[in-house]
């Protein structure tokens, strides 16, 4: 009588079964590479902006008086 191969599950496998089974899905997500040279120069020109618009003071006010910010 030959015995079936039953291939191993590996331990990825079995978290990946057991995350779905809690209801869980794997979500794979592309975020902007925060050191490349692209994006610090992007950063610059978005802050200039910011910096000139009339609106800015405004938000700024908003977000300081929304959160508790440390005394430093």
């Amino acid at each position: 009588m030959s015995q079936a191969y039953i291939k191993p599950v590996s331990k990825f496998q079995k978290y990946r079964r057991n995350k779905q089974q809690k209801g869980m899905r794997l979500l794979r997500l592309w975020v902007p590479d925060t050191h490349s040279a692209v994006f610090k120069k992007e950063i610059k020109r978005e802050t200039a902006l910011l910096r000139r618009a009339p609106e800015q003071l405004e938000a700024t006010r908003f977000i300081q008086s929304a959160f508790d910010w440390p005394k430093l």
